[in-house]
C-alpha cells in the first residue's frame, strides 16, 4: 500500500536550521514523491531564507523564534502532524524521499518503525562512523535487539506512537537515540531497511569535541533508557567483589575487617539499590504505552 494511493495519511517532518542552500529541494522532491503528502518544515531559528524558500517550494513551515534544538524542531512538527504516519527526513539534503517508500511498506507489515540505516559511505568521518558503531553495539547488547543505526534521522513511524513518546526527547541532536530505545522497551516492533545518504549541503551543525562529550552521556543515558539494572548491576557487582576481595585480603594478612573494604561494600549496595529503583521508574514510565 502506497501514499500515492491514498490509503496512507503521510506527514512529512524536517526540521531545519540555515538549511537554505538544500531545504528547496529536499521540499520539492518529497512533493513530487509524495504529492498528498503534508509537508512540514520546522525553522529552528534560521538566519538565513529557509523559511521563505521552504514555503515557496510548497511546505507548511512552522517558526521557532529562536534556535531552541534539532530535537525540539522534531517535537514541534511531530505535533502540528496531522497524518497517521509520521516521516522524518534532515533538510540539509543527505536524506531522499524517494526512499520513504520502502520504510512505509515495512509499517504495512506490522512494524511500528522503520529507520533508515546509512551504509558505511554514507558517514561524514572516520570518527564518525566509529561512534555510531559504538552506539550501536552498546544498544544492540542492552536491548536485545540488533540495531543497525540508532542514530538516523531518517526513519517512518505510526504517529500515534511517536507523539506518546513526545516528552521523553530531549531538545538537541539525541533524540533518534531516545525514540528508538523507547519503541524497543515498550516492546513496538522496530526494523531497519539501509539507504544511502548523500553529502550535507552546507556546514554541519555538529562540533567534534561539545557533542564527543554529549555523545558520552548519550551512551549511558541509552541504558538507562531500556534497562538501568543492566549498567548499575554490573557496576555494582564489580564493586562488591572488590570490597570482599580486599576484606579477604586483609583478614588473611593482618587479621582484620577495614573501613575500606566496609566503604567498597557498602558502595555495592548503594549502587544497586538506585539501579532498582531507576528500574521501577522505568517501568513506570513506559506503562502506559
Amino acid at each position: 500500500m502506497s501514499q500515492e494511493s491514498g490509503a496512507i495519511d503521510l506527514s512529512i517532518v524536517i526540521p531545519a536550521k540555515n538549511e537554505a542552500k538544500a531545504i528547496g529541494d529536499v521540499v520539492k522532491t518529497a512533493r513530487a514523491v509524495h504529492p498528498k503528502a503534508e509537508i512540514i518544515v520546522v525553522d529552528d531559528g534560521s538566519t538565513d531564507a529557509t523559511a521563505e524558500i521552504a514555503e515557496q517550494a510548497g511546505a507548511v513551515v512552522v517558526r521557532h523564534p529562536e534556535s531552541l534544538g534539532n530535537g525540539a524542531a522534531v517535537k514541534s512538527g511531530a505535533r502540528a502532524a496531522r497524518g497517521e504516519i509520521l516521516a522524518l527526513m534532515d533538510g540539509d539534503g543527505q536524506h531522499d524521499a524517494r526512499e520513504f517508500g520502502k520504510l512505509i511498506e515495512k509499517l504495512e507489515q506490522g512494524y511500528d518503525m522503520a529507520i533508515g540505516a546509512r551504509d558505511s559511505g554514507s558517514h561524514a568521518n572516520v570518527g564518525r562512523l566509529f561512534a555510531n558503531g559504538l552506539y550501536n553495539g552498546l544498544a544492540s547488547l542492552i536491548s536485545g535487539t540488533r540495531i543497525l543505526d540508532l542514530t538516523s534521522g531518517f526513519r517512518v513511524a505510526r504517529a500515534s506512537y511517536f507523539k506518546m513518546f513526545l516528552y521523553l526527547l530531549p531538545n538537541g541532536f539525541s533524540y533518534p537515540t531516545t525514540i528508538t530505545m523507547a519503541f524497543l522497551r515498550s516492546a513496538h516492533p522496530v526494523c531497519f531497511e539501509p539507504i544511502t545518504a548523500a553529502t550535507r549541503k552546507g556546514k554541519s551543525h555538529i562540533r567534534p569535541i561539545r557533542d564527543g562529550v554529549r555523545f558520552l552521556v548519550i551512551i549511558f543515558k541509552i541504558a538507562t533508557l531500556y534497562s538501568p539494572l543492566k549498567i548499575f548491576l554490573p557496576i555494582s557487582g564489580v564493586f562488591f567483589a572488590t570490597g570482599l576481595g580486599y576484606y579477604a585480603y586483609t583478614y588473611f594478612t593482618a587479621g582484620r575487617f577495614t573501613n575500606m573494604s566496609l566503604l567498597v561494600i557498602s558502595a555495592a549496595v548503594i549502587i544497586f539499590l538506585i539501579g532498582l529503583i531507576s528500574e521501577q521508574i522505568t517501568a513506570l514510565t513506559y506503562s502506559k504505552s
